[in-house]
């Protein structure tokens, strides 16, 4: 792996660990065991490293959330979604922890990440259309959108309110499958009559997956 890949990566695990903000690009050298000025050769400052840490967001929401095409609409399927949604929340964690405040300092940042999420309303919009098509949900076509916006709106702050409105002072693996059964929970809202055993064994995987993690703390 290259320089600039490690100081990312690095820089990564250490703001998922302790926090953006009580790291700084010392303790990322340090971290990697590399100098300072081998860093600020690479990235002029924190900001930098955090929008490149943004572009691998983008990459993973770009490959998780495309509308599926000429495919059988099962659990194997949907896991797919789900677990791209659980990696994006847990891979990213320090991101949507601390959203507001990281936009607030970076205009680039703000303008690329509303772009970002524009697209993936779109593609959002475009699997619960499909579903719909495919008879997995009943809904109007006027609330699709506003659903996929909803969804998407409870995924991105499902950490926040976490920190906020609980005692937790970290996340958890346990705490996020605990916000993809809030999200499953507005799927089988609005599942069909023939999909709701779909969704149950979807609840059923992810209550699994969430007391496993729960054990191993």
């Amino acid at each position: 792996m290259k320089t600039r890949d490690k100081i990312v990566h690095a820089a990564l695990a250490l703001f998922n660990e302790h926090g953006e903000r009580s790291i700084t690009t010392n303790h990322i050298a340090a971290h990697l065991g590399i100098s300072p000025g081998n860093l600020y050769y690479h990235f002029r400052n924190k900001e930098d490293i955090i929008r490149s840490i943004f572009s691998l967001y983008e990459q993973h929401l770009e490959t998780g959330f495309q509308p599926y095409e000429g495919k059988k609409v099962d659990v194997d399927l949907l896991i797919g979604y789900f677990d791209a949604l659980f990696y994006t929340l847990w891979q990213f964690r320090f991101m949507y922890a601390n959203l507001v405040i990281i936009l607030s300092r970076d205009d680039v940042l703000n303008k690329r990440y509303t772009v970002t999420h524009e697209q993936v309303l779109k593609r959002a919009t475009s699997i619960l259309t499909q579903l719909k098509k495919d008879g997995v949900v009943v809904l109007e076509d006027a609330e699709i959108t506003p659903l996929a916006d909803t969804i998407r709106m409870v995924a991105c702050f499902w950490i926040s309110n976490q920190l906020t409105h609980s005692e937790a002072t970290q996340i958890t693996k346990t705490s996020l499958y605990k916000g993809l059964l809030r999200v499953l929970m507005i799927f089988k809202a609005y599942a069909s009559e023939s999909a709701k055993p779909t969704f149950i064994r979807l609840e059923q995987h992810y209550h699994a997956l969430a007391r496993a993690e729960q054990e191993e703390d």
